[in-house]
């Protein structure tokens, strides 16, 4: 299967009667909010997954505002989510697939191979009318999978620092430019970098990806190919999310996989000595 697999794909496989796990990677402002939602309507037979408490860790100038989890933190989840080989994860969120791509890419990270995001997540779903459920979810049977973390590269801002390759910027054009900053501490971006906003790769009406071939041509317009040697590339946002959501379309049209600046813009721009470039 590709990575990105529409509300119908998911559908059939639940009907199917085949081993699956669904998680529901939902993330609100409100602490709570997000809880109370899965609870109020979720897609049958699916877990809820916290971004903030399961897929990152403490927050802080110094490594970001999503950096990497605890690597035992993420092993308990994948456990308590009853995650196994031979048991393909299907993840989705409540909108274009930020939250479900920072868990797609925490599993494989962890050494989790088959992972899927659902393409337009419950929105897809319940235009779809595909049927939804209430409540605290079905019990699971927790699993013991052998995972570790360090299965997909990652960059320290030292590395970045450092390297002389392409950096891709997978934020908005405003926040990339300096016009407009309300998360982190400074605006702009790394010097050097090349912004490709990751919402430009999806149909702004349904939130479902655009057609690969038009994806592929967005990423040629930036130099990236097929071949382009994977080590050159380092892919950053503001705490993560955005580029793994950007990765994760990278790998569903076949491009390479490269490395992930976790930290991002918002460890990069809370140190004072890092420079800082604009496009004002």
């Amino acid at each position: 299967m590709s990575v990105f697999v529409s509300a119908d794909d998911l559908r059939q496989r639940i009907q199917t009667g085949k081993k699956y796990t669904i998680l529901a990677s939902l993330w609100e402002p409100q602490e709570g909010k997000a809880l109370s939602k899965y609870f109020s309507e979720h897609i049958p037979t699916s877990q809820f997954c916290d971004p903030a408490a399961q897929l990152a860790g403490m927050p802080g100038s110094r490594v970001g505002r999503n950096p990497l989890p605890k690597p035992e933190v993420a092993e308990h989840a994948i456990h308590s989510w009853g995650i196994e080989d031979g048991r393909p994860v299907f993840i989705y969120d409540q909108g274009i697939g930020l939250y479900a791509a920072r868990a797609w890419w925490i599993l494989r990270w962890m050494g989790v191979e088959d992972v899927h995001i659902v393409d337009g997540g419950f929105a897809a779903w319940d235009r779809n009318g595909f049927d939804s459920l209430a409540g605290p979810g079905s019990p699971v049977v927790k699993r013991s999978k052998a995972v570790q973390p360090g299965n997909l590269p990652t960059a320290s801002m030292q590395e970045v620092r450092d390297f002389e390759g392409m950096l891709i910027d997978a934020r908005g054009a405003d926040r990339f430019d300096g016009r407009r900053e309300i998360l982190d501490l400074r605006a702009g971006h790394i010097p050097g970098a090349i912004n490709l906003p990751v919402y430009d790769l999806f149909d702004k009406e349904s939130q479902t990806l655009l057609p690969e071939d038009q994806i592929r041509d967005r990423f040629a317009q930036v130099g990236l190919t097929q071949n382009t040697d994977p080590a050159q590339v380092i892919a950053y946002s503001g705490s993560g999310n955005h580029s793994a959501l950007l990765l994760a379309v990278m790998e569903h049209v076949g491009l390479p996989v490269v490395t992930h600046y976790v930290g991002g813009w918002s460890q990069w721009s809370a140190n004072k000595t890092n420079p800082v470039a604009t496009d004002l």
